[in-house]
């Protein structure tokens, strides 16, 4: 009697093989979106506390919040490079190009206004209703009061998700 001894693999063995991978590269890119989500926000949250902090050396310094349009109330996007919501010169105290300065003193309290970091030029300002990301926006209500507004994609540091308002008072 003569024994066969074929080495190798049957096809129900590497189906399974190839099942169990596929699992598990499933498993490893959901954990990795997971984690790209969370670092955007801590991200968020770390550039909107940098910038608070720049708003209120300024306002030691100056006794005002800096405008950061043409008319107090505006809304300004930060972090784009893009100004078209500025009307006059009183937009170089705070703009993505110039940061946050006194321009009569030539103090720097911010060089770069950071951006938000999934969003592009064609991103719209944060503001009242938004549903989604969306760039940085900073507006000053008054001369002791301003928004910061910013978007969470998770849950983030006892923030739920969503749009989110940072002022003076700390952040809501």
């Amino acid at each position: 009697m003569k024994i066969l001894n074929k080495k190798g693999f049957t096809l129900i063995e590497l189906l399974v093989v190839i099942a169990i991978i596929g699992l598990l590269s499933t498993l490893a890119v959901v954990a990795l979106n997971n984690a790209r989500l969370k670092a955007r926000d801590a991200k968020r949250i770390a550039d909107i506390k940098q910038i608070q902090t720049a708003l209120e050396l300024y306002y030691t310094e100056i006794s005002s919040y800096p405008i950061g349009a043409a008319l107090q109330g505006a809304t300004l996007r930060l972090g784009t490079g893009i100004e078209a919501d500025c009307g006059n010169a009183t937009c170089d105290t705070i703009s993505s190009a110039n940061g946050i300065k006194d321009v009569v003193a030539g103090t720097t309290y911010m060089g770069l206004v950071p951006k938000d970091p999934s969003t592009d030029a064609t991103s719209a300002k944060c503001a009242a209703g938004s549903g989604a990301v969306c760039d940085y926006a900073y507006t000053r209500t008054d001369t002791s009061k301003y928004d910061l507004f910013f978007y969470l994609e998770g849950a983030t540091g006892g923030l739920p998700a969503g749009l989110h308002t940072a002022n003076q008072d700390g952040i809501l």
